[in-house]
């Protein structure tokens, strides 16, 4: 009888507890997905109606001005998809591409000058020469301006995920598969690209994923070092319209067509908008990343 007793009250305690975790999942996850409609709702909202009722996940007329005002600058906008897109995927191959190279020596026991490696990638985080340098360095020294490798090269060296990279082939690789690929004949680079790298898919994936989200939302290197509007990325593009609208509503404010304006030319639902325009590609990755991301981190992080 006390062992049937104690059975059920366990299970009533199991089930109670995973009620608490579905509530608490759900909750979780709306917390997520509502404010990534209410960003829909407004984008789908007058500009008008957002000064006088505010925000709302469900508009009373659907307007679609915002998505109008973008389309009239479709050309522009598909450039910049252009230029960001190929920005994106090169310099994520690229950077992990180098990460990877820089992190495998690093954790090599017989590479002699670990330390000394290991000694720059410190001071590269916590000193920085500052953006004038910078600068200087990319148009004066590089010639650098109004090219393409002027948003790609500034990200493709990163202290951080060459630690995290270093730290998963110490916790991941055994170095008995290192000796047995060298007793087997196969060369470094042979033992890198066939047994090292595709067992550090997890952590891989990780720093591709930052990486890309690092070179889509980038807009300060297209603002520094690009002047051909054939050039723009996305962000820097979708910056400059909406300094344009506000521009133009500021200019009319105190004219006799300050009201119109302000229904016409949309702000608020055109950031909205913008949002949701440049926010596809990176759901669209998320998915492929998702099995790897976790692991990746985690492993990667788990001691310096």
């Amino acid at each position: 009888m006390n062992t049937a007793s104690n059975s059920n009250s366990y299970l009533k305690g199991s089930k109670g507890a995973q009620m608490i975790l579905h509530i608490f999942f759900i909750a979780f996850s709306l917390a997520c997905i509502l404010p990534v409609l209410l960003i829909v709702a407004i984008s789908l909202t007058n500009e008008k109606a957002l000064t006088l009722q505010g925000y709302k996940f469900w508009p009373d007329k659907i307007d679609l001005s915002a998505y109008q005002y973008l389309f009239n600058h479709s050309e522009t906008l598909a450039k910049a998809y252009g230029v960001s897109l190929t920005v994106t995927i090169t310099g994520t191959l690229l950077a992990v591409l180098l990460i990877a190279l820089y992190a495998y020596p690093l954790y090599r026991k017989d590479f002699p000058f670990k330390k000394a490696f290991n000694f720059y990638l410190l001071i590269t985080m916590l000193f920085s020469g500052g953006l004038v340098p910078f600068y200087l360095l990319y148009v004066n020294y590089l010639n650098l301006k109004d090219s393409l490798i002027a948003l790609i090269l500034p990200g493709l060296s990163n202290a951080f995920y060459i630690f995290i990279a270093r730290t998963f082939f110490q916790q991941t690789v055994p170095e008995e598969m290192i000796e047995s690929g060298k007793l087997d004949g196969a060369s470094e680079w042979r033992i890198f690209f066939q047994l090292v790298l595709p067992i550090s898919l997890p952590v891989l994936a990780t720093i591709a994923l930052f990486t890309t989200l690092m070179y889509w939302n980038d807009w300060f290197n297209s603002m520094l070092f690009i002047n051909n509007t054939d050039l723009y990325s996305l962000q820097y593009v979708m910056i400059q319209m909406i300094r344009q609208a506000e521009f133009f509503k500021n200019q009319l404010a105190g004219s006799g067509v300050a009201l119109l304006v302000q229904e016409s030319v949309p702000t608020e639902s055109l950031r909205m908008a913008m949002v949701i325009v440049s926010i596809g590609p990176i759901l669209f990755i998320y998915p492929f990343f998702q099995k790897y991301f976790t692991k990746g981190l985690t492993i990667g992080a788990i001691k310096g």
